[in-house]
């Protein structure tokens, strides 16, 4: 599922040679206490995101090309942002303007740039505040998007 959302994402890189490297970083992840979550389309596995809730970091979000624009993606956030309802950074490929368009939708802002270490790419480092979000006159508000992935 992780290759062929990125292969549609970026095709011009080599995603199938990067699955050994994906088995290790998500052993890694979970090591590090980090959760992941896959959301089911009629019982299989339609997408899957990874959240480390005490370091408020989302490292992988991924969902199967026939499912994108289905939903999957906003529960799967909802469920990231309700595991760390504090805040969730994240670094994004900048080039990947599907995917900087559905953060902010879901109210990231960009706080940094630098590069992918594997390819060299530019990327943009990205931040949610959380669920209590302050406006402009001082007043709290709820932030948007937060449910548990069925």
């Amino acid at each position: 599922m992780w290759v062929l959302a990125w292969r549609a994402a970026m095709p011009e890189i080599d995603f199938d040679a990067r699955r050994p490297w994906l088995a290790a970083h998500l052993d890694a992840l979970l090591l590090a206490g980090a959760r992941i979550i896959v959301a089911e389309v009629g019982g299989a596995p339609a997408g899957f995101v990874t959240v480390d809730p005490a370091r408020r970091h989302l490292d992988q979000l991924a969902v199967r090309p026939d499912q994108q624009g289905a939903g999957v993606a906003d529960r799967l956030m909802g469920a990231a942002k309700a595991l760390s309802p504090g805040g969730l950074s994240l670094d994004v490929n900048a080039a990947n303007a599907r995917a900087r368009r559905f953060y902010a939708r879901h109210g990231f802002v960009e706080v940094s740039t630098g590069s992918n270490p594997r390819s060299g790419l530019p990327t943009l480092s990205l931040r949610w505040d959380g669920v209590a979000q302050k406006r402009h006159d001082g007043t709290i508000r709820p932030a948007a998007g937060n449910e548990t992935c069925p």
